[in-house]
Order: structure tokens, then C-alpha cells, then sequence
């Protein structure tokens, strides 16, 4: 009974993975059911009994939120060719259901995006993918490295988790002007409290830039510091690297207590190493560090 429904979980879960890998490719019932090795004829019952949305929408909730960043954070493509990515033949009809489903026009959302309804509308997306898509670690999964201490600026962000995206989008745009890029210059967060504290307001996150330049005095609080050195814990996360919770939990609940080892006075944090929709979620690649004596 049991390996009867991880093998039926497991192809699952090979839907999801086809899905996110074929984003641009013809998503069809056909070929979906196919994948699974699943009748077409029952499968789009079974995705929305297993998943709580039906195929049609998934993929269009996939598409919308790669949509959605690209939008956002990134001015290199039009909303024609957005549009065109995300599977429409025309701009207007995209814009009717990105409307529809973000409270926004494309054009608006680019310029000045609401998040809360933007969380409010993918949040299905995520609660589907949660259910099969959970991350196991083992101990081969933890490295112990010895790390130099590099300087960086940074951004705080201070209050809920619901208006983080707002504050990266700022970073982001600040470190664009200061020429400051992903590929030339390492990404770092570093969390001084719980992804979802109580109260929300407590929440804080440092967004970090490694960088030698002097911070100019500038309009968004940017300030210098460093992430210091020393050996860490290193467990590398590879796909949905949007909530690193589950690995910080790891690496505090089962691997330091095994470990035999102590943490030192700095918080945990991690090094982004991949973006989304710079690649496809699945392929987005995060360190997180421990720090230890």
C-alpha cells in the first residue's frame, strides 16, 4: 500500500517537474497525462483531487508568476514578449487574465506592483506544490567550509514578511544603479528572525550586495557591514529556493544537534547563487551557511 502511493506520487511529481521544465512548450492534457503514464481520460481528476487545482489552471498560475517577475524585476522585455512567454497571442488577452488574477493591468503591476494580492493570487500555486514537492535532507547534504569574510551593503528590511518583495524590488533597482550585478557581485540574505514570526511586524531580513565600493550616501538606507568569516555549516538548496525554511530547520533541529558542533555569534543566512525568472524556478540554486566556532 505504502509504495503504492509513493510510486503515484512519484509520478506526480514528474508532472510538476515536466511542467516546469516545458513551461514554453504545448501543455496539453495529452501530453501531461502522458508523462505520469496516467489515463487522459481521469487524470485531470486525479491532478485537481491531488493538487486542489485543475491542470488548466496550474499551468497558467506557472506562467502568470514568471510573468509576474519578470515584470517586476526586470525591464529587459516588453509586456508584448512577456505576454508572448507566458503562452498568450495577444497582449489585451493576457492582460485580461493577468487582471484577473493580480488585481492589476501588466502595465501598472510593472510600474507600482500591490504585492498582498499578488500573495493572495499564487498562494494556490504554492500549496500545491508543498504537497509533493517537500525537500528531505541527509547529513552528505552538509558541508563544513571555511568561508572569508566579505564585505557587503545592505539593505534591512524591518516589518512583515507580506511587504518583503516590495523592499527587494528596491534593492534590486538600487544595486542596478550602483552597477552592482548578480554575476560580478555575490547575493546574501541574512535572517534575524523566523520566516513568519509573531507578531509579522517583527520581522527582519538583511538583503546584502558583496561589494569593496564605498556606500554613497543615498535615499534608500543603504549602509555597509560584512558577512564575517569562519567555518559554517553549508547546505545547498536546489529548486523553489523562495522559502529556505525547511533547510534552516535541518540544520538546527537534526544536523547541529548531531554534529557535536557549537554556533557562533552571527545569524544564519544564505548566498543566492541562481534567480528566478533569470532561470526556471526548479533551477534556482541556494547556499545556506550555519556559522560555527
Amino acid at each position: 500500500m505504502k509504495a503504492a502511493l509513493q510510486n503515484y506520487q512519484a509520478r506526480m511529481r514528474r508532472v510538476l517537474d515536466h511542467i516546469d521544465r516545458h513551461l514554453d512548450a504545448d501543455l496539453d492534457l495529452d501530453t501531461v497525462s502522458a508523462v505520469a503514464s496516467f489515463s487522459k481520460f481521469h487524470f485531470h481528476r486525479q491532478f485537481t483531487a491531488t493538487f486542489g487545482l485543475s491542470v488548466h489552471r496550474y499551468v497558467q498560475l506557472v506562467r502568470l508568476k514568471r510573468a509576474s517577475h519578470q515584470l517586476a524585476y526586470s525591464d529587459a522585455q516588453s509586456v508584448t514578449d512577456i505576454a508572448m512567454d507566458a503562452g498568450y497571442d495577444a497582449p489585451d488577452a493576457f492582460a485580461r487574465a493577468f487582471r484577473q488574477r493580480v488585481g492589476q493591468s501588466p502595465s501598472s503591476f510593472r510600474k507600482s506592483p500591490d504585492w498582498e494580492p499578488w500573495l493572495a493570487a499564487f498562494g494556490p500555486l504554492d500549496n500545491a506544490r508543498s504537497k509533493l514537492m517537500k525537500t528531505t535532507f541527509t547529513t552528505d547534504d552538509v558541508t563544513i567550509r571555511d568561508v572569508s569574510t566579505t564585505k557587503v551593503a545592505i539593505m534591512e528590511h524591518r516589518g512583515s514578511p507580506e511587504t518583503l518583495r516590495a523592499t527587494i524590488q528596491r534593492f534590486i533597482a538600487w544595486r542596478k544603479a550602483a552597477g552592482l550585478h548578480p554575476k560580478t557581485n555575490p547575493t546574501f540574505n541574512v535572517w534575524h528572525s523566523e520566516r513568519r514570526p509573531v507578531p509579522p511586524a517583527v520581522y527582519r531580513i538583511d538583503l546584502c550586495v558583496g561589494t569593496d565600493q564605498p556606500i554613497a550616501a543615498n535615499g534608500e538606507g543603504i549602509k555597509p557591514g560584512e558577512i564575517p568569516g569562519g567555518r559554517c555549516a553549508v547546505l545547498r538548496v536546489v529548486g523553489y529556493t523562495d522559502n529556505l525554511e525547511p533547510a534552516a530547520l535541518y540544520l538546527y533541529r537534526d544536523w547541529l544537534p548531531a554534529s557535536g558542533e557549537e554556533v557562533r555569534d552571527f545569524p544564519i543566512y544564505c548566498q543566492r547563487l541562481s534567480f528566478f525568472p533569470e532561470v526556471p524556478e526548479h533551477e534556482t540554486v541556494a547556499d545556506v551557511f550555519l556559522p560555527l566556532k
